[in-house]
């Protein structure tokens, strides 16, 4: 997308339009495409690096101006760069459909990536791909099993700990995998992830450091991946 302004001519190349509606008037700026969502998380501070000029425009691609008096009443203020800066920070980023659907593409990816890591099929314990995945929640005219693959800890508790700690562990505790309480209480399991956060505090608090606790696996599998039928 290329855009001349009317007042000086220069061409404004690679275009990403940022647009608010305010005290009954649209205002828009030009920034670099791929900035905008630097700058909102912060990982750009560079304004320069953002706006392609520091003008504000009624209509960026016809390059209309918008009128000082309309700034004021707007934004407070006629100075452009907090006018734009507001803009920026709450306006309503503009993408072509192109644009859209790349970014659907994309968030299709990201969510279908996450829940593969993380989930399995209940029933074999089999990781699906991604791109089983992303083709469910595409479809979303088909459902599939999925839960939260467990951890597998192993803790090893002092005697005198053992019985007592045993029961307030329990409910966190999905299947105990193997026990054995001689000396001390050594224990293998499988944990809902949630959970890891309160069996470890749980064991130092009560032991008073004295007990351990071991990431075994972060996510219980089986091998393989698991198909639709």
């Amino acid at each position: 997308m290329s855009i001349f302004t009317p007042t000086n001519q220069i061409r404004l190349t690679n275009v990403a339009v940022v647009r608010m509606k305010k005290a009954g008037k649209r205002f828009e700026i030009a920034c670099y495409k791929n900035k905008v969502m630097s700058w909102r998380s912060g990982a750009e501070k560079d304004l320069d690096e953002v706006l392609q000029t520091h003008t504000v425009f009624v209509n960026v691609s016809k390059g209309q101006v918008a009128k000082r008096d309309d700034l004021s009443s707007a934004f407070g203020t006629e100075d452009l760069t907090e006018a734009c800066t507001q803009i920026l920070a709450k306006g309503e980023l503009q993408v072509s459909d192109r644009e859209r659907q790349s970014q659907l593409e994309h968030m299709f990816r990201d969510i279908a990536t996450i829940v593969a890591e993380k989930c399995v099929n209940p029933e074999t314990k089999r990781p699906y791909t991604v791109i089983l995945i992303e083709r469910v929640i595409k479809q979303l005219q088909q459902s599939i099993q999925i839960q939260r693959a467990h951890m597998r800890l192993r803790f090893v508790l002092p005697a005198r700990d053992g019985k007592r700690l045993k029961e307030k562990l329990r409910p966190l505790i999905k299947t105990v995998e193997n026990e054995d309480f001689t000396e001390q209480l050594e224990m293998v399991c499988l944990i809902d992830p949630g959970c890891f956060r309160d069996i470890d505090e749980l064991i130092r608090c009560e032991t008073k450091g004295k007990g351990t606790l071991e990431v075994l696996s972060l996510k219980d599998v089986e091998e393989g991946d698991e198909k639709l039928e």
